[in-house]
This record gives C-alpha cells, sequence and structure tokens, in this order.
C-alpha cells in the first residue's frame, strides 16, 4: 500500500505530509506572518515565500515520518482553487518530485480535500462520518452545503451566492482594527460578550444558498451611525460587537445547515473549512445534532486550516482508484 507525499499551497501556508494508506506519518506547515502588516494576504509576497519554504518544509516532513524521498511512492498536490501563484510554486515542486523519482502524480481539489480531512487516521485510528453525511464546508472563500454519497461523489445542496462566511468575519474584524486575521480575534473576544447585545440584518435567501454581504453591510453601517456620536464606541463594546456578529453569522449558518440536514435524511452531519474552527459554529453543530439525535463530526483544530494532511486523504483515495494526472497539467485559482 502507498506511501504518499502531498503538498499544499494554495494560499499563504506552505504545506507537506507524508501518509501511509489513510495514516498520517507527519504533517508540516510553515505560515507567513508577513501579510499582517496589510491585513489579508498579498498573493506576489505569499509566492515568494511559498519559494523559501517549500524544500525545508518537505524535507522536515520527510524526516518526521523517518523515510527518504525514494520511499514515496505517488506525490499529491493541490491543484485549485486558489491564488495561481502560490498554486504554481506547490504544482512545480510535485511535478519535479514526481519527474526525479518516476512515481506518479495526484491532483486534488482543495475544497474536497477540507472535507475529506474526516478520514484522516492518526496512529491508526480515526473517527470518519458513515456515508452518506452532509458537510457544510466553511473556509475563506467558500461556504458550502454538501451531501456525500461516497468520497468523490459530492452533491452541493446550497452555497454563497456572494461573500463567504469567512470573508464576512474578516471583513468585520478589519473594520474593528482587531488585526489579521481577524476570526481567530473576535472568536476570543465573544467569549467575554453578550451576543444578543446588537441585531444584525439577516438575509432570506430561498432553499439552502447562502448570502453574507447583507451582514457585512449591516454591520458596516450600524458602526457608522453609532461612532458619529461615540468615537470611541467599538473600542468600549469590542466584546459584545464580536459576540453579536459572530452569533449572527453562526445562526445563520446553523439555520440552513439544520434545514438541509432535514431535507435529505441524513443522521450525520460534519463541518470542514478554516471556518470550522471556530468555538460557536462548533458547539452550535455539537447542540444541533443532540438536539435532532444525528452525529456530529468536528475536524480536530489542526485539519481546519490549510493543511497537506487532508491534501494526502484525498490523493490516497484517488491514488486506490488509479487516477492520475498528466505532467502538463495547470493549477487553476476558481474552482
Amino acid at each position: 500500500m502507498p506511501l504518499l507525499l502531498s503538498i499544499e499551497s494554495s494560499c499563504d501556508d506552505t504545506s507537506a505530509a507524508v501518509l501511509h494508506n489513510d495514516n498520517l506519518l507527519s504533517n508540516v506547515t510553515a505560515s507567513q506572518k508577513v501579510h499582517e502588516q496589510y491585513g489579508g494576504v498579498v498573493p506576489e509576497l505569499a509566492s515568494r515565500a511559498h519559494q523559501q519554504n517549500i524544500v525545508p518544509v518537505v524535507d522536515a516532513a520527510l524526516k518526521n515520518a523517518n523515510i527518504t524521498a525514494r520511499d514515496i511512492d505517488a506525490v499529491a498536490f493541490t491543484r485549485g482553487p486558489g491564488l495561481l501563484g502560490s498554486l504554481m510554486v506547490g504544482v512545480s515542486f510535485a511535478k519535479g518530485f514526481s519527474q526525479a523519482l518516476n512515481i506518479p502524480l495526484v491532483e486534488v481539489n482543495h475544497l474536497e480535500a477540507h472535507v475529506l480531512a474526516h478520514f484522516i487516521r492518526e496512529n491508526m485510528e480515526g473517527n470518519a462520518p458513515s456515508f452518506p453525511f452532509v458537510c457544510l464546508l466553511v473556509s475563506g472563500g467558500h461556504t458550502k452545503i454538501i451531501l456525500l454519497h461516497s468520497h468523490f461523489d459530492m452533491e452541493v445542496l446550497g452555497q454563497t451566492i456572494d461573500d463567504a462566511a469567512g470573508e464576512a468575519i474578516d471583513k468585520a474584524a478589519k473594520i474593528m482594527d482587531l488585526g489579521y486575521p481577524g476570526g481567530p480575534v473576535i472568536d476570543r473576544l465573544a467569549r467575554d460578550g453578550n451576543p444578543n447585545a446588537y441585531k444584525f440584518a439577516t438575509p432570506h435567501i430561498e432553499g439552502f444558498d447562502y448570502s453574507f454581504s447583507g451582514i457585512k453591510t449591516s454591520f458596516l453601517y450600524f458602526l457608522r451611525d453609532q461612532l458619529v456620536g461615540d468615537p470611541l464606541f467599538i473600542e468600549h463594546h469590542k466584546a459584545d460587537l464580536c459576540a453579536s456578529i459572530q452569533h449572527c453569522i453562526v445562526g445563520f449558518l446553523l439555520q440552513k445547515l439544520e434545514r438541509a440536514v432535514k431535507s435529505c435524511g441524513a443522521k450525520h452531519v460534519a463541518i470542514a473549512g478554516g471556518v470550522s474552527a471556530n468555538s460557536a459554529l462548533r458547539e452550535g453543530v455539537t447542540a444541533m445534532a443532540k438536539r435532532q439525535g444525528w452525529h456530529a463530526y468536528l475536524p480536530p483544530m489542526r485539519f481546519c486550516t490549510d493543511n497537506a494532511a487532508m491534501v494526502g486523504i484525498a490523493g490516497y483515495y484517488k491514488y486506490l482508484r488509479g487516477e492520475f494526472a498528466d505532467i502538463a497539467l495547470p493549477p487553476y485559482a476558481r474552482g
């Protein structure tokens, strides 16, 4: 059975992992601090940092797994979606690694990898959901409700029609000058605030689709009006503001998710993606599942954000199907 090296470079984290079948042997990630001063990821700086990080990160992943490059049977890589310049670094490295060792390439969709992170085992142990299950994928740029019939039979039940949940949270953090990345800061401050202190508009979208642009705009206008009378309003009410905007976004996410799970009769529900690290969302999904008699699956925190372990597990299942990539395959930014 295969030893797989996987590469993730879709945004601002350079990551490499080694899996033996579906069991994780190592997972190394280098994060980029350079973007903090700009309040968001700068694509050109991200791609340059990937070039600096890719070789030492892969080397560390191999050493941590106690193997050499020649032990690897295949290399999986994130092909997209993501920042094109960043993806090109990972894709190019994977191609070179494949050519040098004459081993197959496996392309991986970044979003599918987030969902399949639930199937990673460590020390031969795991807690994977049973099919069929519904997964709420919430990351910085994507929000989708997906019904999984099998590992790669994914039916999108609903998705955002404009901004994603992560974008709305990050925008709220930027408006309040909380720094980057803003999501974890809002989550931390919200624990000391009143989630019902302020109400923000929630859009009425048919079906299971989402829209977060209205929530973001409602929050912006509310702060603008308050700051006219009290220039220190944000500073004085930061915890309540964080708790209220988080409560609004998470409540909207859970409302649609619960309806979607009921509609397809599933008994297993999961979350995935960067925003799945949010404590209010994790608590909300757990409570919802308990209330409805469902089984809830929360990814370990280290597998919520971008990482190569999730790329590796998706690559493993593709390897079993014999789905190998052509050396000429280019990365793609959207998908």
